[in-house]
Protein backbone atom coordinates (compact mmCIF):
# COMPACT_ATOMS: atom_id res chain seq x y z
CA UNK A 1 0.00 0.00 0.00
CA UNK A 2 1.27 3.36 -1.57
CA UNK A 3 0.82 6.42 1.37
CA UNK A 4 2.94 9.47 2.13
CA UNK A 5 5.54 9.07 4.60
CA UNK A 6 5.11 10.30 8.01
CA UNK A 7 8.12 11.86 8.84
CA UNK A 8 10.25 15.38 7.90
CA UNK A 9 8.54 16.31 4.44
CA UNK A 10 8.46 19.97 2.93
CA UNK A 11 5.61 19.06 1.07
CA UNK A 12 3.49 16.52 -0.14
CA UNK A 13 3.56 13.93 -2.80
CA UNK A 14 1.14 11.37 -3.74
CA UNK A 15 2.06 7.79 -4.46
CA UNK A 16 5.07 7.30 -1.87
CA UNK A 17 6.25 3.98 -0.82
CA UNK A 18 4.79 4.20 3.56
CA UNK A 19 8.17 3.71 5.37
CA UNK A 20 8.76 2.54 8.76
CA UNK A 21 9.67 4.72 11.37
CA UNK A 22 12.59 4.96 13.86
CA UNK A 23 13.26 3.25 16.23
CA UNK A 24 13.26 0.56 12.72
CA UNK A 25 13.37 -2.78 13.19
CA UNK A 26 12.96 -3.08 9.60
CA UNK A 27 13.82 -0.29 6.79
CA UNK A 28 17.50 0.26 8.48
CA UNK A 29 20.22 2.59 6.48
CA UNK A 30 23.30 1.50 8.40
CA UNK A 31 26.00 4.13 7.95
CA UNK A 32 30.06 3.80 7.49
CA UNK A 33 31.96 6.30 9.48
CA UNK A 34 35.34 6.09 8.59
CA UNK A 35 36.60 8.57 10.69
CA UNK A 36 34.17 11.52 11.04
CA UNK A 37 35.38 14.94 13.32
CA UNK A 38 32.95 15.38 15.70
CA UNK A 39 31.88 18.46 13.92
CA UNK A 40 31.16 16.57 10.91
CA UNK A 41 29.07 13.85 12.64
CA UNK A 42 27.20 17.44 14.03
CA UNK A 43 26.70 18.43 10.26
CA UNK A 44 25.52 14.95 9.01
CA UNK A 45 23.09 14.41 11.69
CA UNK A 46 21.39 18.04 11.02
CA UNK A 47 20.86 17.03 7.62
CA UNK A 48 20.14 13.27 7.73
CA UNK A 49 19.68 11.89 11.47
CA UNK A 50 16.05 11.14 10.59
CA UNK A 51 17.21 8.47 8.13
CA UNK A 52 20.24 6.75 10.42
CA UNK A 53 19.49 3.87 12.57
CA UNK A 54 22.39 2.79 13.33
CA UNK A 55 26.46 3.54 12.58
CA UNK A 56 29.76 1.45 12.28
CA UNK A 57 32.35 2.49 13.46
CA UNK A 58 34.19 0.99 10.31
CA UNK A 59 36.78 -2.07 10.52
CA UNK A 60 39.59 -0.97 13.52
CA UNK A 61 38.88 3.00 12.58
CA UNK A 62 38.03 3.16 16.78
CA UNK A 63 41.24 2.83 17.72
CA UNK A 64 42.96 5.61 15.79
CA UNK A 65 40.28 8.10 15.83
CA UNK A 66 40.59 11.01 17.68
CA UNK A 67 38.08 12.20 20.13
CA UNK A 68 35.86 8.93 20.22
CA UNK A 69 34.05 9.54 23.31
CA UNK A 70 33.05 12.76 22.07
CA UNK A 71 31.94 11.70 19.01
CA UNK A 72 29.97 8.75 20.49
CA UNK A 73 27.97 11.08 22.70
CA UNK A 74 26.75 13.42 19.57
CA UNK A 75 25.41 9.40 17.74
CA UNK A 76 24.01 9.39 21.81
CA UNK A 77 22.56 12.55 21.96
CA UNK A 78 20.75 11.73 18.90
CA UNK A 79 19.21 8.61 19.75
CA UNK A 80 21.08 6.58 16.93
CA UNK A 81 23.08 3.36 18.04
CA UNK A 82 26.64 2.92 17.22
CA UNK A 83 28.56 -0.07 17.21
CA UNK A 84 32.49 -0.84 16.22
CA UNK A 85 33.57 -3.00 13.03
CA UNK A 86 33.64 -6.69 12.83
CA UNK A 87 37.49 -6.40 11.86
CA UNK A 88 37.87 -5.11 15.38
CA UNK A 89 36.20 -7.62 16.90
CA UNK A 90 38.57 -9.76 15.09
CA UNK A 91 41.40 -8.09 15.61
CA UNK A 92 40.85 -8.83 19.39
CA UNK A 93 39.81 -12.81 19.03
CA UNK A 94 43.04 -13.42 16.55
CA UNK A 95 45.32 -11.99 19.65
CA UNK A 96 43.15 -14.49 22.49
CA UNK A 97 41.39 -11.11 23.94
CA UNK A 98 37.69 -11.79 24.03
CA UNK A 99 37.51 -10.84 27.53
CA UNK A 100 39.07 -7.50 26.82
CA UNK A 101 36.41 -6.61 23.69
CA UNK A 102 33.77 -7.48 26.00
CA UNK A 103 35.10 -4.88 28.28
CA UNK A 104 35.60 -2.40 25.54
CA UNK A 105 32.19 -2.46 24.44
CA UNK A 106 31.11 -1.99 28.37
CA UNK A 107 33.61 1.22 28.59
CA UNK A 108 32.06 2.43 25.43
CA UNK A 109 28.50 1.50 26.17
CA UNK A 110 27.75 0.19 23.09
CA UNK A 111 24.26 -1.12 22.17
CA UNK A 112 25.32 -3.14 19.53
CA UNK A 113 28.26 -5.72 18.55
CA UNK A 114 29.43 -7.25 15.48
CA UNK A 115 30.48 -10.39 15.33
CA UNK A 116 32.61 -11.51 11.41
CA UNK A 117 35.36 -13.82 10.62
CA UNK A 118 35.72 -11.91 7.34
CA UNK A 119 39.65 -11.40 7.80
CA UNK A 120 40.13 -14.66 9.93
CA UNK A 121 39.63 -18.57 9.93
CA UNK A 122 37.10 -18.52 12.57
CA UNK A 123 34.94 -22.47 13.03
CA UNK A 124 31.90 -21.76 12.92
CA UNK A 125 31.00 -23.69 15.89
CA UNK A 126 33.25 -21.39 17.65
CA UNK A 127 31.56 -17.95 15.90
CA UNK A 128 28.07 -19.19 17.35
CA UNK A 129 29.87 -19.34 20.55
CA UNK A 130 30.83 -16.06 20.34
CA UNK A 131 27.49 -14.84 19.07
CA UNK A 132 25.88 -16.15 21.88
CA UNK A 133 28.17 -15.32 24.75
CA UNK A 134 27.89 -11.47 23.28
CA UNK A 135 23.75 -11.62 22.95
CA UNK A 136 23.70 -12.10 26.77
CA UNK A 137 25.81 -8.55 26.84
CA UNK A 138 23.95 -6.57 23.71
CA UNK A 139 22.79 -7.13 20.64
CA UNK A 140 24.66 -9.36 17.97
CA UNK A 141 25.14 -8.25 14.44
CA UNK A 142 26.47 -11.34 12.71
CA UNK A 143 28.17 -10.64 9.31
CA UNK A 144 28.35 -13.63 6.66
CA UNK A 145 30.95 -13.86 3.58
CA UNK A 146 34.58 -13.46 3.22
CA UNK A 147 36.62 -10.54 2.18
CA UNK A 148 38.78 -12.51 0.07
CA UNK A 149 37.18 -12.29 -3.33
CA UNK A 150 38.80 -15.36 -4.28
CA UNK A 151 36.49 -17.33 -1.32
CA UNK A 152 33.01 -17.79 -2.90
CA UNK A 153 30.93 -19.51 -0.90
CA UNK A 154 27.94 -21.57 -2.51
CA UNK A 155 24.28 -20.48 -1.86
CA UNK A 156 23.33 -23.03 0.57
CA UNK A 157 26.55 -22.13 2.27
CA UNK A 158 25.69 -18.72 2.87
CA UNK A 159 21.51 -19.74 4.22
CA UNK A 160 23.83 -22.18 6.37
CA UNK A 161 26.01 -19.99 7.91
CA UNK A 162 22.85 -16.92 8.26
CA UNK A 163 20.30 -19.58 9.80
CA UNK A 164 22.65 -21.34 12.20
CA UNK A 165 24.01 -17.33 13.58
CA UNK A 166 20.34 -16.42 13.61
CA UNK A 167 19.96 -19.57 15.91
CA UNK A 168 22.94 -18.86 17.76
CA UNK A 169 21.20 -15.24 18.66
CA UNK A 170 21.97 -12.65 16.27
CA UNK A 171 19.63 -9.99 16.10
CA UNK A 172 20.09 -9.67 11.93
CA UNK A 173 22.88 -11.17 9.55
CA UNK A 174 25.25 -8.82 7.51
CA UNK A 175 25.57 -9.46 3.72
CA UNK A 176 29.75 -8.97 3.76
CA UNK A 177 30.34 -6.77 0.48
CA UNK A 178 33.23 -4.68 2.06
CA UNK A 179 33.05 -1.02 2.00
CA UNK A 180 34.01 -1.02 -1.87
CA UNK A 181 30.90 -3.19 -2.87
CA UNK A 182 33.28 -5.89 -4.81
CA UNK A 183 33.30 -8.91 -2.61
CA UNK A 184 30.49 -11.24 -1.00
CA UNK A 185 27.29 -10.43 -2.59
CA UNK A 186 28.46 -9.17 -5.46
CA UNK A 187 31.04 -9.59 -8.32
CA UNK A 188 34.63 -7.74 -8.48
CA UNK A 189 32.59 -5.09 -10.83
CA UNK A 190 29.94 -4.64 -8.21
CA UNK A 191 27.19 -6.12 -9.89
CA UNK A 192 24.71 -8.22 -7.67
CA UNK A 193 25.29 -12.04 -7.42
CA UNK A 194 21.29 -11.85 -8.15
CA UNK A 195 20.80 -15.72 -8.12
CA UNK A 196 22.51 -15.93 -4.97
CA UNK A 197 20.66 -13.16 -3.26
CA UNK A 198 17.58 -14.54 -4.40
CA UNK A 199 18.11 -18.34 -3.17
CA UNK A 200 19.25 -16.94 0.18
CA UNK A 201 15.64 -14.90 0.26
CA UNK A 202 13.93 -17.81 -0.64
CA UNK A 203 14.96 -19.59 2.87
CA UNK A 204 15.73 -16.30 5.31
CA UNK A 205 13.46 -13.86 6.25
CA UNK A 206 14.62 -10.66 4.14
CA UNK A 207 13.83 -8.68 6.87
CA UNK A 208 16.42 -10.42 9.08
CA UNK A 209 19.25 -9.57 6.53
CA UNK A 210 20.89 -6.34 6.70
CA UNK A 211 22.95 -6.14 2.72
CA UNK A 212 25.81 -4.03 2.85
CA UNK A 213 25.03 -1.76 -0.70
CA UNK A 214 27.58 1.07 -0.75
CA UNK A 215 27.17 1.64 -4.38
CA UNK A 216 23.91 3.42 -5.65
CA UNK A 217 23.42 0.42 -8.44
CA UNK A 218 23.06 -1.85 -5.39
CA UNK A 219 20.49 -0.14 -3.76
CA UNK A 220 18.55 0.89 -6.31
CA UNK A 221 18.66 -3.23 -7.18
CA UNK A 222 17.62 -4.44 -3.65
CA UNK A 223 15.23 -1.75 -3.26
CA UNK A 224 13.58 -2.70 -6.38
CA UNK A 225 13.71 -6.62 -5.29
CA UNK A 226 12.46 -5.72 -2.22
CA UNK A 227 10.83 -2.44 -1.48
CA UNK A 228 11.73 1.02 -0.18
CA UNK A 229 11.84 -0.58 3.85
CA UNK A 230 14.69 -2.85 2.82
CA UNK A 231 17.68 -3.26 5.03
CA UNK A 232 21.17 -1.39 3.48
CA UNK A 233 24.10 -1.28 4.96
CA UNK A 234 27.49 0.35 4.31
CA UNK A 235 26.10 3.90 3.31
CA UNK A 236 28.93 6.36 3.07
CA UNK A 237 28.08 9.62 5.31
CA UNK A 238 27.41 11.70 1.81
CA UNK A 239 24.67 8.97 0.51
CA UNK A 240 22.69 8.76 3.29
CA UNK A 241 19.89 11.46 1.67
CA UNK A 242 20.07 9.83 -1.69
CA UNK A 243 19.83 6.74 -0.35
CA UNK A 244 16.23 7.87 0.87
CA UNK A 245 15.31 9.51 -2.08
CA UNK A 246 16.20 6.15 -4.24
CA UNK A 247 13.95 4.44 -1.36
CA UNK A 248 10.96 6.56 -1.86
CA UNK A 249 11.06 6.81 -6.02
CA UNK A 250 12.79 10.08 -5.80
CA UNK A 251 15.69 9.63 -7.86
CA UNK A 252 15.45 9.02 -11.67
CA UNK A 253 16.78 5.14 -10.96
CA UNK A 254 13.42 4.24 -9.58
CA UNK A 255 11.68 7.37 -10.53
CA UNK A 256 8.86 5.13 -11.72
CA UNK A 257 8.82 2.07 -9.58
CA UNK A 258 6.32 2.83 -6.98
CA UNK A 259 3.78 4.47 -9.15
CA UNK A 260 0.63 3.39 -10.38
CA UNK A 261 0.38 1.82 -14.42
CA UNK A 262 -2.24 4.89 -15.18
CA UNK A 263 0.54 7.86 -14.84
CA UNK A 264 2.83 6.08 -17.00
Amino acid sequence: MLQPTNYFMHYSLHHIPERTQKPRQVGLTMVMDKGLSVRQVEDLLEVAGDYIDMVKLGWATSYVTANLKEKLAVYQSAGIPTYFGGTLFEAFIIRKQFADYQKLLDKYQMPYAEVSDGSIELPHEEKCKYINELSKQVIVLSEVGSKDAEKILAPYQWIELMQAELQAGAWKVIGEARESGTVGLFRDSGEVRQGLVKEIIHTIPSEKIIWEAPQKSQQVWFVKLLGANVNLGNIAPNEVISVETIRLGLRGDTFTHFLPKDLL
